[in-house]
């Protein structure tokens, strides 16, 4: 018997072939989500930067809002949304349920869920890496159980305890295992980083929604 990965896969059965393609798609999602995610907040970061400095340097917000048009960044959308929400309090003043509740409340409260809106953006794709990495090695290991179990076939079948009755089987236990393992790992780590990233840009913006929240108070917009 040869002994590389195809060839012992190729005597397999098809359920150790359907343990190794999940295994292998996994590992696929996992690399194209990660690098995806790590894309969206690396452009992310990089945009918050400009976008602080325009609101920095204006000198009014119409101006600071005509800067921001065509910036895609959380703290551009929230400002955008803030001045939405600000003309809209005051052109609904008198008639509308803005009327009913302080400017400030108001204010707060649509900062609020634009941040909501916005900071769900970067939470897509973290679900799947975390069923990953829990998951991988669980079925990798369902794997090394069922080469254990074809095995023990192979001795019962030839009647004796032989190297050539149990290295197939054993080699697809060992190679589903390593799979497992080689899907789970970087699913967790990419996990545990976009979490961080996550959490990071969140507090930039949490300290951002102040620093506007007074700008338009003081602005009596």
């Amino acid at each position: 018997m040869d002994g590389n990965i195809a060839s012992i896969y190729a005597q397999s059965g098809w359920i150790l072939l359907t343990v190794l393609a999940i295994l292998v798609l996994m590992s696929i999602m996992t690399w194209i989500i990660a690098l995806m995610r790590c894309w969206s907040l690396w452009c992310a970061r990089r945009d918050n930067r400009t976008a602080l400095n325009c609101f920095a340097s204006a000198e009014n917000l119409t101006q600071l809002q005509h800067e921001l048009a065509d910036n895609q960044s959380p703290v551009a959308s929230l400002t955008r949304d803030a001045l939405r929400a600000s003309k809209l309090y005051h052109d609904q003043a008198n008639h509308s349920l803005a009327a009913a509740m302080p400017y400030n409340r108001y204010l707060t409260s649509q900062i609020r869920n634009s941040m909501e809106q916005i900071l769900r953006r970067y939470e897509s794709g973290l679900t799947v890496l975390a069923t990953i990495s829990s998951s991988a090695p669980f079925i990798g290991l369902f794997g090394t159980v069922w080469g254990i179990y074809h095995a023990l076939i192979n001795i019962g079948h030839s009647g004796q305890m032989s190297i050539a009755a149990v290295a197939g089987p054993i080699g697809e236990a060992l190679i589903s295992t390593a799979i497992g393992l080689f899907a789970a790992i970087p699913a967790l780590l990419f996990y545990n980083g976009l979490v961080r990233s996550k959490k990071n840009l969140s507090r930039d913006l949490d300290g951002f929604a102040h620093d506007l929240h007074a700008q338009l108070l003081n602005n009596g917009e």
